[in-house]
């Protein structure tokens, strides 16, 4: 990894850390489904980051997580986010109405 990668990495890491933090106590002050919905989602994305990271060390096999030859894992952490997402915002639809 040369010094750009890294810098990206460690960016990348510590803004999703940040973000799970704020939705971990978020989440202890809410019951609201979308919201909760958000938080998951938010704690998804650095559990995807994590993921990338520790694959790209070697300490993790994607290909150990693999059916038929299609990484599961990683398909499954970063599209997890977006479908949290998609699901909180169908619940504030729905809560909302469409007029």
């Amino acid at each position: 990894m040369n010094a750009g990668e890294i810098v990206y990495l460690v960016s990348r890491l510590s803004t999703a850390a940040a973000a799970a933090f704020l939705a971990i106590l978020l989440w202890s002050r809410t019951r609201d489904l979308a919201w909760m919905l958000i938080v998951i989602g938010a704690i998804a994305s650095y559990a995807d980051i994590i993921f990338g990271l520790l694959s790209r060390l070697g300490i993790v096999d994607e290909s150990r997580y693999a059916v038929f030859e299609i990484p599961v894992g990683r398909i499954l952490l970063s599209n997890l986010q977006y479908i949290l997402l998609c699901a909180a915002l169908v619940v504030m639809i729905r809560r909302k109405g469409l007029r």
